[in-house]
């Protein structure tokens, strides 16, 4: 066996560096949380070959004296805590000390710095953590950080990373997760001399979240307000149409740090799985405040992971947060009939455009508009013209005996009543020229087709292929899914009648006899008084047999045998289900057996019911499992489809 020694300084720094340092983005995180430490208001990043060979973070806060800038290199060195009851209190983005050190012994550093109360700057290079020099340089305030040739003396690390477009992008994304957390901050990101990235730092959290993740997210966004005891919550969410197949848009930061939390996300995806099918995964861009004594950011290296000292708080707040964000709002989605190769702006999900017109009513336009600019310097009395240019397209399709006379009478005035009454209304969508106006797509539907008065307007079409009802209303088509509605119905009254537990028991004669093995048997009488609780009568008959006798009369049609087998093997296949209330969800879920299936026709009258129905209901956008009930087409689609508009 070999001798124990203890290892020299250079080989303890290198070690040390793998847990800080695993590849170019790991440096750019830690240089840029701590120009944000440093009260920075703007920084620059640039990069080249991925950042292997070059690293440049400069930032316009404090910098740092001259007298402390080889400290700043030695491990364990900091500004940001004195003692470790500074632990528990810490409310910056860095606290180790270990940064600079793991930095500078695998790259070679160079940082120029300057403080505002200093005449002159100062210069400082290290290499493998060996100082090289130190020197007085002219420098505006603020800090330059440039790293070289990452792990130019561990080869055995270098080779490990990927190619330098892969770490170049893990960069971008990273400059991006704190470009989102930090609003305030000014960030510009340069990729190989080209810019891939600037904010403006003008504390706007949606401007970033255009800018990152483009226009369809940034118009489907619901803002979240919360807040409760000492945990703060604000940001936005993603509707349920912006969903996606991974976790990749689920961001959330505490105290302005990226960080990942089972129980965070877990309330996020609790809240929105009435909303959404399974596996899909929604865009939230939340920003926790919570007092620092109520974390512990000590876990790891990274600083991506933190305990909470009350996780059923959060998790709660969260939740809720989420829900209530959600709730009451019309989360329809408008499907599109274009195709693939068309111009994919019109396909945006709840865009509606400004009708063109047709063809052959270009020369009337415009001769109309030769005629208003002409008018401007001698008006005539009783005569309006149109302000705009291409005026919104008319709810009524004209004649064509109207069509022709009004192309062969183009410089014919126009009335004001007669104007009034061939003007549509006017298209409620804010103008794209004028950016400084609310988007109408970011609350399309808010406060009209579940409105109690827009009832009455609702105009039932008739049905489609046995499963589909048509509903009219205002210039939107609205496709409902019976078995969908019905699903959802059922859902949420079985759900209210077990949390009020106003059900009753229906009797079987005879009774269902279950034969359980040794594991089912652990998990039904664990689970017993709940099922009792909700209306089932189930006892020993002998063995590992039990005899249902009584059944919740609102799901006697369907809880039988296969139902409470199902029930029990959803348990054994998660034991984690201590919470009744998850029991509950499986057995109303499973009630929607019971509904309407497709291609079983209905009647007006039964429509209408299940309508009314329907619309009643806080969420009736998606059925349990998480389908739409609802989608919708505009006129617009439906015209340019058909060549009426172009």
């Amino acid at each position: 066996m070999a001798n124990i020694t203890v290892l020299d300084q250079n080989t303890i720094n290198k070690i040390a560096a793998g847990e800080v340092v695993e590849r170019p983005a790991s440096v750019v995180k830690e240089l840029l949380e701590n120009a944000i430490d440093a009260k920075a208001t703007a920084v620059t990043v640039e990069i080249k070959e991925g950042g292997t060979s070059f690293i440049r973070v400069t930032d316009n806060g404090c910098g740092i004296p001259k007298e402390e800038v080889p400290l700043a290199f030695l491990r364990h060195s900091t500004s940001k805590i004195k003692s470790v009851e500074d632990l528990f209190t810490v409310s910056s983005l860095g606290f180790r000390g270990e940064a600079l050190a793991s930095i500078a012994s695998v790259s070679q550093v160079e940082i120029i710095t300057k403080t505002s109360v200093g005449l002159t700057g100062t210069r400082y290079q290290i290499e493998g953590g060996i100082e090289r020099s130190i020197e007085e340089i002219g420098a505006p305030e603020g800090t330059t950080f440039i790293a070289r040739n990452l792990f130019f003396n561990t080869p055995a690390r270098k080779k490990f990373l990927k190619t330098p477009v892969t770490e170049g992008a893990h960069v971008a994304d990273l400059v991006e997760k704190l470009a989102l957390s930090h609003p305030e901050v000014s960030i510009r990101f340069i990729q190989n001399n080209q810019n891939k990235l600037h904010t403006a730092g003008n504390h706007n959290l949606k401007d970033i979240i255009y800018t990152v993740f483009g226009r369809e997210i940034a118009s489907n966004l619901l803002e979240v307000t919360a807040k409760k005891a000492e945990v703060t919550v604000h940001g936005f969410i993603g509707k349920p149409v912006i969903a996606r197949g991974n976790r990749n848009y689920e961001n959330y930061f505490i105290n302005g740090r990226f960080i990942k939390s089972s129980i965070i996300s877990r309330a996020i995806e609790e809240a929105y799985r009435p909303f959404m099918m399974q596996h899909k995964y929604p865009f939230t861009m939340l920003h926790f405040n919570i007092e620092p004594e109520l974390l512990d950011v000590n876990v790891h290296p990274t600083k991506m992971e933190l305990r909470f000292r009350d996780g059923e708080l959060v998790y709660h707040m969260v939740y809720q947060a989420v829900a209530n964000a959600l709730a009451h709002k019309e989360l329809i989605p408008e499907v599109s009939l274009m195709k693939g190769g068309e111009d994919k702006k019109d396909t945006m999900p709840g865009k509606k455009l400004q009708p063109s017109p047709e063809p052959f009513e270009s020369h009337r336009l415009m001769a109309m508009n030769q005629t208003a600019v002409a008018s401007e310097k001698k008006p005539v009395e009783g005569t309006a013209f149109p302000k705009r240019l291409i005026p919104p397209m008319p709810d009524n399709v004209r004649e064509p005996d109207e069509l022709k006379e009004n192309w062969l009478a183009p410089s014919a005035p126009v009335s004001n009543d007669t104007a009034a009454a061939k003007q549509p209304e006017p298209v409620k969508e804010e103008p794209a020229q004028e950016p400084a106006q609310k988007p109408e797509q970011l609350d399309l539907f808010d406060g009209r087709l579940l409105e109690p008065q827009s009832r009455i307007r609702h105009k039932l079409i008739g049905q489609l292929f046995d499963t589909y009802w048509l509903v009219e209303f205002s210039d939107q088509l609205y496709i409902i899914d019976q078995h969908a509605a019905h699903e959802k119905v059922l859902y949420e009254k079985t759900m209210a009648t077990l949390k009020t537990r106003e059900y009753t028991s229906q009797m079987l004669n005879p009774p269902v006899i279950l034969t359980l093995n040794r594991n089912e048997e652990i998990l039904l009488n664990r689970h017993l008084s709940v099922f009792t609780d909700m209306g089932f009568e189930i006892e020993p008959f002998g063995g590992r047999e039990f005899a249902v006798r009584g059944v919740p009369a609102n799901l006697f049609s369907i809880a039988k045998k296969e139902l409470l087998i199902e029930m029990i093997d959803s348990l054994s296949e998660d034991s984690s289900f201590s919470n009744p209330g998850i029991i509950y969800e499986k057995v109303a879920s499973m009630s929607c057996k019971a509904a309407v299936k497709g291609g079983n026709a209905l009647s007006a009258a039964e429509a209408n019911e299940l309508i009314d129905q329907l619309l009643k209901l806080e969420n009736p956008y998606a059925c349990p499992h998480g389908r739409p009930t609802i989608i919708s087409m505009s006129r617009y689609e439906l015209e340019k489809k058909f060549k009426r508009i172009v």
